[in-house]
């Protein structure tokens, strides 16, 4: 099939498995390999690999095989054997983690070719977030820039792109980011200022290749034909100018070509009749932390409104969330957030339950005393017909009121109840 995909982000969400769905069948016969190298520099490295083979495994529903290359010195034999891996696969995929440590292990290495010869001999390249960097022609040390502070330069990258489609460009993904409320960390946390200053530095027929975060952009080689799928756009960019592609659309390479060296626009016929679910989503990236910012508002609605059913299902459906963002390897605070939210309701549901479960006699006796005070005055007055009246107030209550020469006694019974009730 010959494909090479790029994520924006969210490689291991639950927003993104109907892309890999569709890729995955698509991708024919032979092993699917997930290469670790781009987060290898981590400690927790062994965590993000068996959370991600846990994401395709229980979410995507495909068995992937490790593919363990997170150092170029690693001994000859363990990187023969990767080479291996590589060469027998059908489907290979690279995430989340730095750019550049990425092309530093496979730079001058057999590894290097060996991603690129996946989609010669028509397999399928999936390459998500940092890995997605690695694509084109110019790779975004986003880590050094963003989170170091280094002056804004750009590294080499693989350049497949430029050996599959003749497109010299640079691929930013996170590219409508927005986690930094007032500051501006669109573009892969870059914001406006850097970008430009980076985009003059690119050759004049050179182009960034914008893809937003939950979003891809699928490439079929062989057919020569290009998609957009996910929650939002494909930008390409030339010098400051800025041509969208949305989620929906098909067009052709050449078409691509012609965008990214400014020779042509985004064809009016290109966006699909169809649009995919996640494209038709109001514009919103989907992320765990929304999900949670919405079953809080409708747990609030639920409590204040007395519907303890409602209230049950918006926790159980918290829970799901959190089961299903649970193999995201996004590395964030939100599943502890999303945690914390679930406690949270759960605490509110056991106050309220300690309220519905007391004994009505210990809840409403102090309300039944005071009427029965106001009953005994009214009899000692001789107000036979009040006395009468607040009998009858707390009969309709479910406050039985017998008379007896000790004084009067009550017991309150439960709606549609045939036991004795509850006596103080």
């Amino acid at each position: 099939m010959s494909r090479i995909v790029l994520m924006g982000s969210g490689e291991t969400a639950p927003a993104m498995v109907k892309t890999h769905r569709a890729v995955i069948a698509a991708a024919g016969d032979g092993p699917c390999v997930m290469l670790d190298t781009p987060y290898g520099f981590q400690v927790n490295a062994d965590d993000l690999t068996r959370r991600t083979l846990r994401y395709f495994d229980e979410s995507v529903g495909q068995r992937v095989v490790p593919a363990q290359w997170r150092h170029r010195d690693a001994p000859s034999a363990d990187r023969e054997r990767v080479l291996a891996q590589l060469s027998q696969a059908s489907w290979l995929f690279a995430g989340p983690g730095s750019p550049t440590y990425a092309l530093d292990q496979w730079r001058d290495t057999a590894l290097h070719g060996a991603i690129g010869d996946v989609v010669a001999r028509g397999g399928t390249v999936v390459l998500g977030s940092a890995a997605a960097v690695t694509a084109g022609r110019w790779a975004l040390p986003v880590y050094e820039i963003y989170k170091v502070g280094v002056a804004p330069y750009w590294a080499d990258g693989l350049d497949l792109l430029s050996r599959f489609l003749d497109l010299e460009v640079a691929v930013v993904p996170h590219f409508d980011n927005a986690e930094g409320g007032t500051y501006d960390t669109r573009f892969c946390y870059l914001g406006e200022g850097r970008l430009d200053y980076l985009e003059r530095q690119l050759p004049d027929k050179a182009a960034v290749l914008g893809v937003d975060e939950h979003t891809a952009l699928v490439i079929d080689v062989a057919s020569g034909t290009v998609e957009v799928s996910g929650a939002g756009h494909v930008t390409v960019r030339r010098h400051g100018a800025a041509e969208q592609i949305p989620a929906g659309s098909l067009l052709t390479v050449t078409e691509l070509r012609g965008i990214a060296t400014g020779v042509a626009h985004v064809p009016p016929s290109s966006t699909s009749a169809t649009v995919d679910t996640e494209a038709a989503m109001g514009g919103e990236t989907p992320s765990l932390d929304r999900e949670v910012q919405t079953l809080r508002a409708d747990f609030d609605e639920a409590m204040s409104a007395g519907e303890v059913d409602t209230a049950v299902a918006v926790v159980l459906a918290l829970d799901d969330s959190i089961a299903a963002w649970s193999a995201d390897t996004l590395q964030s605070d939100a599943l502890d957030q999303a945690r914390r939210e679930l406690r949270a309701m759960v605490v509110r549901l056991g106050e309220l339950a300690k309220v519905g479960t007391a004994d009505p006699a210990v809840t409403v006796g102090p309300l039944v005393e005071a009427v029965l005070a106001a009953r005994r005055q009214a009899r000692v007055e001789k107000d036979f017909a009040l006395s009468d009246r607040l009998r009858d107030v707390l009969l309709g209550g479910g406050v039985t009121v017998q008379d007896t020469p000790e004084g009067a006694q009550w017991s309150f019974n439960l709606p549609n109840d045939e036991g004795p009730g509850f006596s103080p």
